[in-house]
């Protein structure tokens, strides 16, 4: 019998498991649904479902460097208890290697993809999610590249709560990137530079300060050289060259940077869960829960 796409749609909402296990179950079983769903509860794939309405916010960020490459990506979790899991980390690390090696497109190509042979990425988190009881998910990733002559600045901060990937162009100082990571995982600028920024953020910003100035009474003839002052103070704030060193506050990121000869190409900044609206459990009932699932 022909597997239908309606079929591993209807298989996919009544089990929560991946796309390619549905469609495998559902050609092992001849398109039988019950058997399917059998099919995937026997394979411990379909006990993922259980857990996919739940928040996964906690995680880790993690990086790999092999040669001229390089993946930040974050895994996340549901409680910071299991973010700190042997078997998480595994996870996580080979998660990292799988990308780094195949370099998928997209975090959709890379659930399809086979981390191991008739395995894909998708499979192996649900097993994952089996054996550790919790909802897991592979949330974001980028793979940044760099020639002979550059350097990879790599950082994990608590753990790889927050994690930063610089590329610094011009200097292989491994140690003077990772200086610029630890800034960047300090004071979260948005952007490298001023060239960056959007005309119209900039015009944003420009029209708000107008505003502010003229409504704390200041003469117009003053608020353009004000606004621009201030315009200044913004671009100190969101890119990070124009930020103040972290590691010495006498000096600029972009003094830091050229006297090492180097040019800060990019950067990748993760903060574990951010933007995704967070549980409000408190710290004794995550406790309460790690007890009750053993």
């Amino acid at each position: 019998m022909a597997v239908t796409a309606q079929m591993v749609k209807e298989l996919r909402e009544k089990t929560g498991a991946g796309m390619m296990d549905c469609k495998k179950a559902l050609t092992e079983t001849n398109g039988d649904l019950d058997k399917a769903i059998d099919f995937l509860r026997e394979k411990g794939i379909s006990s993922a479902a259980k857990k996919a309405d739940r928040v996964a916010a906690e995680g880790s960020t993690f990086i790999a460097v092999e040669g001229n490459e390089a993946v930040i990506l974050e895994v996340n979790s549901e409680t910071d208890f299991v973010a700190k899991n042997e078997g998480f980390q595994t996870l996580v690390k080979e998660l990292a290697s799988h990308i780094l090696a195949t370099k998928p497109a997209t975090v959709e190509e890379a659930h399809t993809s086979n981390i191991t042979e008739g395995t894909t990425v998708e499979a192996h988190i649900n097993a994952a999610i089996a054996k550790i009881g919790e909802k897991l998910s592979l949330r974001r990733f980028e793979i940044k590249t760099k020639t002979d002559n550059d350097a990879f600045g790599a950082y994990l901060h608590m753990g790889g709560r927050i994690g930063v990937l610089t590329v610094l162009e011009g200097t292989t100082d491994e140690s003077a990137a990772k200086d610029v990571a630890m800034h960047i995982a300090a004071l979260n600028p948005k952007y490298v530079s001023r060239d960056q920024v959007s005309q119209e953020e900039v015009a944003h910003e420009r029209e708000v300060l107008t505003q502010q100035a003229l409504n704390e009474g200041k003469p117009a003839n003053i608020v353009e050289k004000m606004v621009e002052g201030r315009l200044g103070k913004y671009f100190e704030d969101v890119c990070a060259l124009d930020q103040s060193f972290v590691k010495n506050p006498d000096q600029k990121v972009r003094q830091f940077v050229e006297s090492k000869g180097a040019t800060l190409r990019e950067f990748v900044r993760y903060e574990v869960g951010e933007g995704i609206e967070k549980r409000e459990d408190n710290f004794a009932e995550e406790v309460m829960n790690q007890v009750n699932k053993k």
